[in-house]
């Protein structure tokens, strides 16, 4: 009889290491005889090595949009391709008592289309990769089976992108829900059924699949906004931009230069919305291309009315003014005879208060003197925005062109 102690190890010993010892599950030559194994080390490691194998290499995780945004990207370069045509089929139908089936190849499927299309929650060209393949289609079976057409690849960009290829501009996203077709797919080749003729009923003939359109093209962003606010460094653009709408461009205590532009929200009672956007990098000689230059002026070039930003705390600031606007000429001729209105900055310093009736003598019409910081006098410059917006919309109607609506 085997003794009662022996099966009272822990099933966890088994389990603990490779050289533990267990017990036959049979007896061999007779009842009173045990034979004990040794556990195989292959058998774990074998189990183990599976694990590895179907175990899923680490991917990278996309990055989130709040983190796509801090690196602002306004030009790229992309190569697309549209997907390869399936293959047509050559093969004759098949059947018991039927000798003369015919030809039943079918059709490959067209390949996919590459198409950018417009995202108002892209907020500029970093997401968008330097190459696109589209979809192939799937080739033809037998049975007359088409292959199946490949899906159409959708690349998001921001609204306002412009697609040039060479010096040839292509299409202007400027509207939300915009498509362009980047890329067409290849078509997909016919297989022998489609050869099938009174002269010819038992053709043998197939075409591939044509590959899909391969092109190179220059994606250039220009910002849509309503307001463009214009104005030399540490003028307080960025803070007036923060105070009159949920924007949150970077602020500090000491002078330093916005490097993206940014682009707020003013809501308003009747539940009109006017985007208002902050173009950095404008000095003097930055049509020349100096400091930040070109890679920013040309996102005044959409916004139909402006907002000079002047700050009254430097001497004679009526200087700005003239500056501003013979870099705006220099850049794109008529851009400063927009309708515009001047804004006065920093009206709660006391050499800038003081400096007012000065500016307003030299320019002739009324400036509107507030202080970002302290939110004084906002109302009024929140009253003259709206009516310059009223005023564009009402001529857009007239020349039957829809208004910018966010």
């Amino acid at each position: 009889m085997i003794p009662s102690r022996l099966f009272s190890a822990r099933p966890q010993a088994v389990l603990e290491g490779v050289g533990c010892w267990m017990l036959a599950a049979r007896m061999v030559h007779g009842p009173s005889r045990l034979l004990l194994l040794r556990a195989s080390p292959r058998l774990l490691s074998v189990s183990c090595a599976d694990c590895t194998k179907h175990q899923e290499p680490p991917r990278k995780q996309p990055l989130s949009e709040k983190k796509l945004k801090r690196h602002f990207v306004d030009h790229r370069r992309v190569l697309v391709r549209g997907g390869r045509g399936g293959n047509g089929v050559s093969c004759f139908h098949s059947e018991p008592r039927k000798e003369f089936g015919g030809p039943d190849g079918g059709d490959g499927g067209n390949g996919g289309h590459v198409i950018l299309r417009v995202d108002q929650q892209v907020k500029s060209l970093s997401s968008v990769l330097s190459q696109y393949q589209g979809f192939d289609g799937e080739d033809g079976g037998r049975k007359n089976c088409f292959g199946r057409n490949g899906a159409v690849l959708y690349i998001r960009v921001p609204v306002g992108t412009l697609v040039k290829e060479g010096n040839e501009v292509l299409a202007d996203l400027s509207r939300p829900g915009d498509k362009f077709i980047a890329a067409v797919g290849g078509a997909g080749g016919k297989g022998n059924r489609f050869f099938l003729a009174n002269d010819n009923r038992a053709p043998t003939t197939c075409t591939p699949g044509q590959p899909g359109q391969e092109r190179v093209l220059f994606l250039e962003l220009k910002t849509v906004a309503h307001a463009g606010l214009v104005g030399f460094p540490n003028a307080g653009k960025s803070s007036l931009l923060r105070a009159i709408s949920n924007a949150r461009p970077t602020v500090a205590s000491y002078p330093f230069t916005t490097l993206n532009p940014h682009v707020g929200i003013v809501h308003y009672e009747d539940h009109q919305q006017i985007a208002v956007a902050d173009i950095p990098g404008i000095i003097r000689g930055a049509h020349q291309n100096r400091g930040l230059g070109l890679a920013f002026l040309r996102h005044i070039e959409r916004c139909p009315f402006l907002l000079f930003l002047v700050d009254l705390s430097v001497p004679e600031p009526w200087t700005q003014l003239d500056d501003l606007k013979y870099e705006l000429e220099q850049y794109d001729e008529g851009l400063s005879k927009r309708p515009y209105a001047v804004v006065a900055n920093k009206i709660d310093l006391p050499q800038a208060r003081a400096r007012l009736p000065q500016l307003q003598a030299r320019l002739g019409q009324e400036a509107i003197a507030l202080s970002a910081a302290t939110g004084e006098n906002l109302e009024e410059l929140l009253l003259r925005l709206k009516e310059l917006h009223d005023r564009h919309v009402a001529t857009e109607l007239e020349h039957g062109r829809q208004p910018l609506q966010w």
